[in-house]
């Protein structure tokens, strides 16, 4: 008879399908019996992304792990939707007829399925064909946290978010300044924030939530989560943190020719560079460009810049910066030696790991932030979207890990050159606040490595999950 198959459900986006993928193959090396793992593979909705979804998937084919992955049928994607947000979630839900084809069509018994925080609408097809399910949730467990309290936060505070008076409460971590919520919850009348209720209601009806985050870092949020302060009057849903997750390539056989921001900081001495890297989705157009140069100049410290520019006309993702266009003049000439600008993607982890880089300057999307900790790097967030105006705050005020950056949200969150200049100088200079971030980055890099070896807090929370699949699956 086949080996048990576990279902793995992602969206298309690197962040989540990557770190979605990862988990899933520790499951099956922790596992107490074989396993194998069967993807299902949602057409992405651009040309850009579908060929990078491509991409991945022929690597992992040629892992020889024992993963299958499944194309499903494509869907018309909705043509009328009012942010990122609102577009996945619908574009999920159409996808349900296909999914429940699938799993019904495998030759493997399914022990589980694992979904995507955004796949919560297929927990019906799930519950139809009585398969265990499980939501893999790649953000941080204070993310978690607020998703699952929003609910009940909707009834308590009746104006919008910014109107209201004090903080909001989320249980486990520091009040939190409304300035700091997710951007899809700034606005209760907009589609963004209904999906991020339905979905934050949903989550409870899963058999389990599996977080890419270690205990050690979000203790006390794990700990709200699990006595049900975050979900009053609903069963408090089991939460396995696993993380840190980071997908880490096979070195390049070619040592002989390390990337060109390697060789850089080759150069440069130890702790000494500020990286600033802002994702897959972040660039800046001139006037923020100028500001960060003129900071990045009067600080005074080593820089190695990894700057995009804003989208090609029709397109959705960065460009390839022009720097003759987004840079002041003579910006590059006064910093040559002391800074490196460079205008495409850059290997971010390969950079954190180097030992010339002793800050970052990132905008907090949560996989970043969980590789800046892995290598013990402070970071000044400075965030853009998505949950990372949240991130920013429990960073700096309840992981402290973090020196604090003025961002003004009305002003596309702007950031001005002094208040840069003042973040990197604390960053990697004398102040209390930098000094403090460095010392608790270099505690957690040891707690998140410890976590996931054996006998650590994420390792023993892998095996209880895998654990109890294998359980539900010997009733298959």
């Amino acid at each position: 008879m086949a080996a048990p198959t576990v279902v793995l459900l992602p969206v298309w986006g690197a962040g989540h399908l990557m770190s979605m993928l990862d988990a899933g193959k520790r499951l099956l090396t922790r596992g107490g019996r074989a396993l194998s793992l069967t993807v299902l593979v949602m057409r992405a909705p651009t040309e850009q992304l579908a060929a990078d979804l491509d991409a991945h998937i022929r690597r992992e084919e040629a892992s020889g792990l024992d993963v299958r992955f499944v194309r499903l049928p494509a869907v018309q994607p909705p043509t009328h939707f009012h942010g990122i947000e609102e577009f996945i979630s619908r574009l999920v839900q159409l996808h349900a007829p296909h999914v429940r084809a699938a799993i019904s069509s495998l030759a493997s018994p399914v022990a589980a399925v694992v979904m995507d925080f955004f796949c919560t609408a297929l927990l019906d097809v799930t519950r139809e064909l009585a398969v265990p399910a499980y939501v893999y949730f790649t953000a941080s467990a204070g993310m978690l946290a607020f998703f699952l309290r929003l609910p009940s936060l909707h009834e308590e505070v009746t104006v919008q978010f910014e109107e209201m008076e004090g903080a909001v409460d989320v249980p486990g971590l520091p009040p939190v300044p409304p300035s700091s919520l997710p951007v899809p919850v700034m606005d209760k009348n907009h589609p963004n924030y209904t999906w991020f209720m339905y979905h934050g209601r949903r989550f409870a009806e899963a058999d389990g939530i599996i977080v890419n985050t270690a205990a050690e870092l979000e203790q006390s949020v794990l700990a709200a989560i699990a006595d049900g302060r975050c979900t009053p009057g609903v069963r408090a849903p089991t939460v396995y943190p696993i993380g840190p997750v980071i997908s880490f390539s096979p070195p390049p056989t070619n040592t002989e020719h390390p990337h060109e921001c390697v060789r850089w900081l080759d150069t440069q001495p130890a702790a000494s560079v500020v990286l600033l890297c802002f994702g897959s989705q972040g660039f800046s157009a001139a006037p923020q460009a100028h500001e960060i140069a003129h900071g990045l100049e009067r600080s005074g410290h080593r820089f190695l810049w990894v700057l995009r520019g804003p989208p090609a006309p029709g397109e959705r993702h960065p460009s390839d910066a022009n720097l003759s266009e987004l840079l002041p003049d003579g910006f590059l000439e006064r910093t040559k030696g002391r800074g490196l600008v460079w205008p495409t993607k850059a290997p971010q982890k390969e950079i954190l790991a180097h030992a010339a880089v002793g800050g970052f300057v990132t905008h907090g999307g949560w996989n970043s932030v969980l590789e800046s900790l892995w290598f013990g790097v402070p970071m000044a967030p400075w965030p853009l979207y998505a949950e990372q105006h949240l991130n920013a705050f429990t960073l700096v005020a309840y992981v402290g890990v973090a020196v604090a950056m003025k961002v003004d949200r009305k002003r596309n969150n702007f950031v001005e050159a002094s208040e840069l200049e003042r973040a990197v100088k604390e960053l990697m200079g004398g102040g209390e606040e930098g000094r403090k971030a460095r010392e608790k980055a270099m505690e957690m890099r040891d707690a998140c490595r410890n976590a996931v070896e054996e006998g650590g807090s994420s390792y023993s929370s892998l095996r209880r999950l895998s654990e109890k699949i294998c359980k539900v699956d010997k009733n298959l």
